[in-house]
């Protein structure tokens, strides 16, 4: 860093300076004999050829500049050349400073390297002003005028040597002091050495290595700083993601956390209450929005207690006598259908206000129950029981599990059933016939098995259930095969026969629990019409879920045979049907 002499200001590097300098130049001149200022070096030697052309008055300043600078009369020289070399030098001194003592203390021999240096430049300055006038005005006379006059030989400023012309004294400070001159390549055979990175002219080498090696401390810095930045990017943008990570996880989690609960709701395992719960708050619905007399619900609320007390359905969502109507029908009219097969007497079993929503598998197993009870094929086995209801149905399933059926099944369900509403499916229906010693199996149907998703296989399946007991029977034949708990996603229905129509297609009978008594009791009727079939009837294009599950029931099992069949329910597996 370079500071100015004259204002003190810093700048960089040297060619900064001198454009500093040539500023304080142009702008500070001050003439020697009558102080004018404000005019440039051209303007102001202008003035002193035309104002101060005066003999007498050039040897006043001469005398009073020689006085100041050499401390003595008697070195005055009487000759205008040096006197205008004087005066050069004190335009030059105006511009390094306004005090006359700068002057001599750059012109004497013993002055410090950075005044001398500092005086050559200014030295040098005036000249490359002095030549740009000399092309731009042709005004040759002037230089003649300064230097060529014949008061005196010119004397070097620097070491004090005397010649009797101005060009010889020029050629001297060229060849003599030029380290201390700014001087072109042109005019002075001192080698230059140029910057490699910024372009800068130096006379010294070693000026150049100190200039070039702060070019690379400050690359170095930069690249620093570079990495520093790098670094502190690399670390702010591992920050961003590991904060990024974190919400995904916390929103994996949350969202986790969400479908689990939305799961143990749907099936009933959100500790909400269960069968007994959920009727007593519908009935109480029911009362506030004027749909049941007060008097109604106590009389229903002393009902369940009872049912529940002895553990048997109290038959208010059952309608029977369904399989005698089908058959007279079937013999009478639906001139449409070929064949008909109908399973053993089954009653309907529909869902109550304290088992909406959640309750179809244990209605579904009170209809298959209410079939086998009616046969007498399993008398020994179920020994005269009687409908359970839902609660106990789930206090049944318990019991297996402490027998050791299905140990997953009951982990996944948390061993517990009573006083919940979880949903039970096709496995807890087979273990449970199971433990009563019903010798039944399970068969899956994993996957569709015809076009647009249905599933010909299945109807196939139980085709040859109802069919195998006989060829050539008549139209109507009522079967002693009990009916088929029919399973799939999120819904099971009974199947109790299966209808084959002239054209050769195949058309399933099912009761479904989610209808009410109020329907099913229309297929009561002497006439039954035609469209009241339409919620048992079930073609091809109306069971297209991905999957089906049955449990088919095919006789009594015997107490080694169960003990066998609670062993293999340790792995539980199901039939699959390709």
């Amino acid at each position: 860093m370079l500071s100015c002499d004259i204002c003190g200001e810093t700048v960089t590097s040297e060619p900064d300076m001198k454009a500093h300098l040539i500023v304080h130049m142009e702008n500070e001149i001050v003439c020697p004999f009558c102080k004018l200022s404000g005019v440039n070096y051209d303007e102001m030697c202008f003035h002193i050829e035309t104002a101060h052309f005066e003999q007498n008055t050039l040897e006043r300043n001469f005398e009073r500049i020689n006085t100041v600078q050499f401390g003595t009369s008697d070195n005055k020289k009487d000759n205008t050349l040096q006197c205008g070399v004087e005066v050069n030098s004190s335009i030059l001194s105006g511009c390094a400073s306004n005090h006359p003592k700068n002057s001599s203390q750059c012109l004497t021999k013993d002055s410090t390297l950075k005044h001398e240096a500092f005086y050559s430049e200014n030295l040098t300055e005036s000249r490359k002003f002095l030549k740009s006038r000399e092309k731009q005005a042709g005004l040759t006379e002037v230089k003649g005028s300064i230097y060529e006059t014949t008061y005196g030989p010119p004397e070097c400023p620097f070491c004090g040597k005397i010649e009797e012309h101005s060009e010889d004294m020029e050629t001297h400070v060229k060849t003599t002091h030029a380290n201390l001159l700014d001087i072109p390549l042109e005019d002075c055979d001192q080698p230059l050495y140029d910057c490699p990175m910024c372009g800068l002219i130096c006379t010294n080498y070693h000026i150049l290595q100190e200039h070039v090696d702060l070019h690379l401390e400050e690359n170095s810095f930069c690249q620093g700083m570079d990495r520093v930045q790098c670094s502190g990017d690399l670390q702010l943008a591992h920050q961003l993601q590991q904060e990024e990570d974190r919400k995904r996880r916390s929103e994996e989690s949350r969202q986790e956390i969400e479908e689990f609960q939305k799961l143990q709701r749907q099936y009933g395992l959100d500790n909400s209450g269960g069968y007994k719960q959920q009727q007593l708050r519908n009935m109480e619905i029911e009362v506030n929005r004027g749909r049941m007399p007060p008097s109604e619900f106590h009389r229903r609320k002393a009902d369940m207690m009872e049912s529940l007390a002895i553990g048997i359905d109290d038959g208010k969502t059952k309608t029977s006598g369904i399989i005698e109507a089908l058959h007279k029908y079937y013999q009478n009219a639906a001139t449409d259908v070929r064949q008909v097969w109908l399973s053993s007497v089954v009653d309907h079993f529909h869902s109550s206000l304290g088992d909406k929503g959640w309750g179809c598998g244990y209605r579904n197993f009170q209809m298959l129950l209410s079939s086998l009870l009616q046969n007498d094929a399993y008398d020994d086995c179920l020994k005269g029981m009687s409908v359970p209801c839902i609660p106990k149905i789930q206090s049944m399933i318990e019991d297996a599990w402490k027998e050791g059926f299905d140990p997953q099944g009951a982990s996944q369900l948390n061993n517990r059933l009573q006083g919940t509403k979880a949903w039970i499916g096709a496995c807890e229906v087979y273990i449970l016939l199971t433990s009563l010693r019903v010798k039944c199996h399970i068969v899956d149907f994993h996957k569709s098995t015809g076009p647009l998703g249905t599933h010909p296989r299945l109807f196939e399946w139980i085709l040859n259930y109802y069919s195998s007991e006989g060829e050539g029977s008549p139209k109507v034949v009522c079967t002693s095969k009990p009916p088929i708990y029919l399973q799939h996603q999120g819904h099971s229905r009974t199947v109790i026969g299966i209808e084959e129509k002239k054209n050769r297609t195949l058309c399933l009978l099912i009761f479904d629990p989610g209808c009410p008594s109020r329907e099913m009791q229309k297929l009561l009727k002497q006439d039954i019409e035609a469209s009241s079939l339409k919620q048992l009837r079930k073609s091809m294009g109306n069971l297209k879920h991905k999957q089906y599950q049955i449990v088919a029931v095919e006789g009594a099992l015997s107490p080694e045979e169960k003990v066998a069949r609670r062993q293999d329910s340790q792995v539980f597996t199901a039939e699959k049907i390709p």
